[in-house]
């Protein structure tokens, strides 16, 4: 049973390893209250080298009984989760935002995004379609050879080793979209929480636990650690026992933890999230319509979190122009406007702050406008811009600003617009502005774009990413580390599954999902063909 206290709201600083509250011993992390950059209690002991072996030898332990778990077992505790977090109540957002300087509405909002992406989930156990349950009945008789009985099954690839995001501590951390989704396929998970939000990591942490406990489902499904040590991150990615990774951060620590899966003796998928700058192409049918109304939505998006969104737009394409000229008119005013939003860490800040002088200080960039200042660690918006020849001429202008930046790249015709467009890299996001007359260039763009994001939307912006059956979260290198998944919406699961294939064996050997006469009413193929529950 878990020893974890779950209601009570208070953070130990303790590692969860199977269930048991541990603490861990390879040196201690502190949180840091985000508006003042002041130390939170209480400190969390990082795990040491023999407790990350523990909690990946209980994962291992637990896989097998774990993913042959009956799916409505597994909805159940996912929906228990749910319940769980909710009911954590004002423990949970406030030390949330007192770590991360996040207003309270964006976390009671994220709150409920992670409650219903696990509820989500829970619904598509339910279905039982992710299974993809295929049956090719053999024919003894086919000439010239007889066909063998072949059946097939998607199972769980083995525990995950999943990194908590900084700039989502709730929808994209220890419950998040990776964690449901592998809980989902039957795969065991090792959480790393990020060290910018330890207490909610516990707290949320906590929360699983003790749905692992009251589900009747053994302890190693679940684990959180805490690491002061980076070798213990790498530890985690190298050890036999994971055989996936998920991870949102930084290009230079996907990078890093991609090199360990590859290098290994048995090398594994990992997923991750990684930079963006989710280009906003502008029309000029569009601009010349609605340039004014565009630049403010425009800025709402930018600073939206403090523009720490891996869909912020920082990147907007258009044709010079009149249009063009209106629309930063009113874009530099309304930046200029932005009140200054604290950022996360004060290590991002201080990112921030670089990468924005760097801009300024381009010798083929011209500053259009700066937001408020604000505290300590707030983000001061920029608006900066350049010609299309600039841009391809110097590919640093390509680089993620990881905040409320943004350039505007003035491209003298729709030729300049595309070899623009051909030179991006992989994009998360593609935001179209057009009007009825633009329809045809927009047209003639759209095999580029589909090469080179994975979302394309029209009329809006990025930083909005609903959970649905229909959302791809990702796109091609560098946005993610394999453009053929999404890290958000039930597709999502498929990055923790694998096929196995069945053939002739005795009924008493087939996973019962396959049996004849589908006993479990699952969607299956048979010989090709839907074949009803």
């Amino acid at each position: 049973m878990a020893d974890t206290t779950l209601h009570s709201g208070t953070i130990s600083g303790d590692l969860l390893i199977a269930g048991h509250a541990e603490r861990g011993t390879g040196g201690v992390l502190r949180g840091v209250d985000a508006s003042s950059g002041a130390a939170l209690e209480p400190g969390f002991g990082g795990a040491s080298k023999a407790q990350l072996d523990a909690a990946c030898a209980a994962a291992w332990e637990a896989f097998d009984a774990y993913r042959e778990t009956g799916l409505e077992q597994r909805a159940a505790f996912l929906e228990h989760i749910a319940g769980n977090i909710l009911e954590l109540g004002d423990a949970l957002i406030d030390r949330c935002v007192a770590e991360t300087g996040l207003p309270r509405p964006r976390i009671e909002g994220e709150r409920a995004r992670t409650a219903g992406q696990l509820r989500l989930f829970a619904g598509v156990l339910r279905d039982g379609g992710f299974l993809d349950l295929r049956i090719d009945p053999a024919q003894p008789d086919r000439k010239p050879l007889p066909r063998v009985d072949l059946r097939l099954r998607n199972i769980a690839i083995g525990p995950v080793a999943v990194f908590g995001a900084s700039n989502f501590p709730l929808a994209f951390s220890v419950a998040g979209g990776d964690t449901a989704s592998a809980l989902a396929a039957g795969c065991p998970v090792i959480v790393k929480a990020h060290e910018a939000h330890p207490g909610t990591s516990e707290l949320v942490g906590g929360a699983i636990a003790e749905a692992v406990s009251a589900c009747g489902l053994p302890g190693g499904v679940f684990s959180l650690i805490f690491a002061e040590d980076r070798a213990i991150a790498q530890a985690l990615v190298a050890d036999p026992r994971i055989k996936a990774v998920g991870f949102t951060g930084s290009r230079a620590g996907g990078l890093a933890l991609m090199k360990i899966a590859q290098e290994r003796h048995e090398p594994i998928p990992v997923y991750a999230e990684m930079s963006s700058i989710n280009p906003v192409i502008l029309f000029e049918g569009a601009l010349a319509e609605r340039a004014a109304a565009i630049a403010p939505a425009f800025a709402a998006a930018l600073s939206m979190g403090a523009g720490q969104f891996c869909t912020n737009p920082g990147l907007i394409l258009a044709i010079d122009g009149p249009g063009l000229d209106r629309f930063l008119g009113a874009a530099a005013e309304a930046v200029a406007a932005l009140p200054g939003a604290g950022m996360l860490t004060p290590g991002i800040h201080a990112a921030y702050d670089r990468a924005t002088a760097s801009l300024a200080a381009h010798s083929q960039v011209a500053t259009l406008a700066r937001g408020k200042t604000g505290g300590t660690y707030a983000c001061q918006a920029a608006l900066f811009s350049t010609t299309a020849v600039d841009f391809l001429a110097h590919r640093t202008l390509q680089e993620e600003v990881f905040g409320a930046a943004s350039l505007v790249v003035r491209c003298a015709d729709i030729g300049s617009l595309h070899k623009v467009i051909e030179a991006l890299e992989g994009q998360l996001t593609v935001s179209l502005h057009l009007a009825e007359s633009d329809i045809e260039n927009a047209r003639l763009l759209m095999p580029l774009l589909e090469r080179k994001v994975g979302r394309i939307l029209a009329g809006g912006f990025g930083t909005g990413v609903e959970v649905g059956h229909a959302m791809v979260h990702g796109g091609p290198y560098p946005a993610t580390s394999d453009g053929r998944s999404t890290s958000v919406g039930s597709l999502a699961i498929h990055r923790f599954l694998r096929p196995v294939s069945y053939q002739d064996l005795p009924q008493a050997l087939l996973p019962e999902a396959l049996h004849d006469g589908n006993p479990l009413a699952l969607p299956r193929l048979l010989d090709g063909k839907a074949a009803a529950g």
